[in-house]
Order: C-alpha cells, then sequence, then structure tokens
C-alpha cells in the first residue's frame, strides 16, 4: 500500500467516517495530527500533497473549502477543511462509479470492426484531409511544369 492510500485510510476511518455519522456538513484535519498518529517522521510533504489532492477528495466524496498554513503549503500546521458532501461516497459507490466507467470499455469494437478496425480508419481519415501546405506545394508544381 502506497503512502498516499495509508494516508487516505487513516484519514477516512479517523475523520471522515465519523464526521459523516455525525451529520457533520464540514471536517477539519490538521497535516500534523495525521502525521503524529501514523507515528512517521519526516513524512509531512506526503501528508499535505494527499490532503489536497485532486484523487483524495474524489474517492473520499470531499470538496476541499479552504487550507490555511505557510505558503510552502508543507508543514505540520496545515489545516484542511473540506465539505462532506450530502450522502457521502462510501467505498461501494466509488466502486459503482468505476465500474460504471470500465463498461464503457470496448464501447465502439463493433463499430471500428465494420470499418475496418480503428487503424484503417485513423488511416483513411488522414487520407482525406487537406492540409494549406500541400495544397500550395501542388500549386507551386503546377507553375513551374507550365513555365518548362
Amino acid at each position: 500500500m502506497s503512502l498516499s492510500e495509508q494516508i487516505q485510510q487513516h484519514v477516512r476511518v479517523t475523520y471522515i467516517d465519523p464526521a459523516r455519522k455525525r451529520g457533520d456538513p464540514t471536517v477539519r484535519i490538521k497535516a500534523g495530527d495525521v502525521h503524529r498518529e501514523m507515528h512517521w517522521t519526516n513524512r509531512v510533504p506526503s501528508v499535505c500533497t494527499t490532503l489536497g489532492s485532486q484523487k483524495f477528495q474524489r474517492e473520499t466524496g470531499l470538496e476541499l473549502v479552504s487550507k490555511q498554513g505557510p505558503p510552502s503549503g508543507y508543514s505540520t500546521t496545515a489545516v484542511y477543511t473540506y465539505r462532506i458532501s450530502g450522502s457521502g461516497a462510501s467505498s461501494d459507490e466509488i466502486k459503482s462509479r468505476s465500474s460504471k466507467f470500465d463498461a464503457l470499455y470496448g464501447i465502439l469494437s463493433d463499430v471500428y470492426r465494420e470499418l475496418g478496425g480503428a487503424e484503417n480508419f485513423i488511416r483513411s481519415e488522414r487520407e482525406q484531409l487537406h492540409f494549406r501546405k500541400e495544397e500550395d506545394e501542388r500549386a507551386a508544381k503546377g507553375n513551374k511544369e507550365d513555365e518548362g
């Protein structure tokens, strides 16, 4: 399990799930608290990077409302405040979303098969493209032949 996954799991269990159960509209997470609770040393940048990432927000069903701390953003004093979505994104909901996305895989396979495959389709489309440079070159060749 990566550092980011460990952080996300810890934050979910320690902060997010209890806040959802209480019905809190927001949850406030201090990077230094997470770092200390995980008994880590010199991993504050990893904690801050994870807490500020879009992936973390998407997978936990949170929206970052504010971030307070030093300009570098990597400090034990950095505090992240998130809005908790109404129903929350449970693990089952996240799996459901990804399975819906996975269902789109191969959706055009029949269409491409009818067209002779994706590569043939792209090749034929490229052949039909007309670029100004090619037209100018053909016109220039035609003018030289007329002169000679």
